[in-house]
């Protein structure tokens, strides 16, 4: 459960989005996990990186930095009279390659498109590359499949994955549905939420998005989970 973000976490939303993933038939292996009560694993993996030289403090303000990549202020340490207030993870000028199941082959420079990245913000909370990562590992998870709005924060945890040794996963972004304007749907562009009151017209039009073909007699929750295996993420 990514609840990292402090001032943004709504209560009790939590329980409304597992109540909602029940409703639609999804299911989970043991106890969910909570990023809000990982801060001591998350400590720790920023430890082993600054042990390994591969992060650093960063004395800069939002308003001091371009729209671009980070420049590399504090690469050196922080100029005198300034405070630390986030670390950054160090990139280099590699290109990252990786085979995304859906979108093929993906290059990225992080230097070129995103630079030294935030690990930890200057509030003090946890940016959100470094809480999946890490969770991810704790929990085994070798493959993930997630929207392609997401496809540009992989090079970055690939990155991160090998700076902190762990595996590296498979990925698969699928396409997310768009508002006419080419927006993705969000609650930010207004769009209307999930009609809780008909989840088997809900999945249904979920799954025909993807590509699969559900029978008309497939009626229930359960019913098109069960019609939905011709679905092929990777082709449809």
């Amino acid at each position: 459960m990514e609840d990292v973000d402090g001032p943004r976490t709504v209560p009790g939303a939590a329980d409304e989005i597992l109540r909602t993933l029940e409703r639609f038939g999804f299911a989970w292996d043991g106890e969910v996990m909570y990023q809000s009560t990982r801060g001591e694993a998350y400590e720790a993996a920023l430890a082993m990186l600054k042990e390994r030289g591969l992060v650093f403090a960063c004395g800069c303000s939002r308003r001091e930095l371009d729209a671009g990549p980070y420049p590399g202020t504090c690469r050196n340490g922080i100029a005198a009279g300034r405070e630390a207030r986030a670390w950054r993870l160090r990139v280099s000028d590699e290109e990252i390659r990786f085979v995304d199941r859906r979108q093929g082959e993906v290059r990225e420079r992080l230097s070129e498109t995103c630079g030294d990245f935030v690990l930890r913000r200057a509030d003090g909370y946890w940016a959100y590359q470094l809480a999946v990562v890490v969770d991810d590992a704790a929990q085994g998870v070798t493959d993930v499949v997630r929207g392609v709005d997401l496809l540009d924060s992989t090079a970055r945890q690939i990155w991160l994955q090998r700076g902190l040794g762990y595996p590296e996963l498979r990925y698969l972004h699928v396409p997310v549905v768009l508002a006419a304007d080419g927006q993705k749907l969000s609650k930010q562009t207004g769009a209307r939420g999930l009609e809780l009151s008909n989840p088997a017209r809900e999945l249904r039009a979920a799954f025909e998005f993807l590509g699969a073909r559900i029978p008309a007699e497939a009626q229930s929750v359960s019913e098109i989970w069960q019609a939905s295996p011709d679905l092929d993420l990777e082709r449809s």
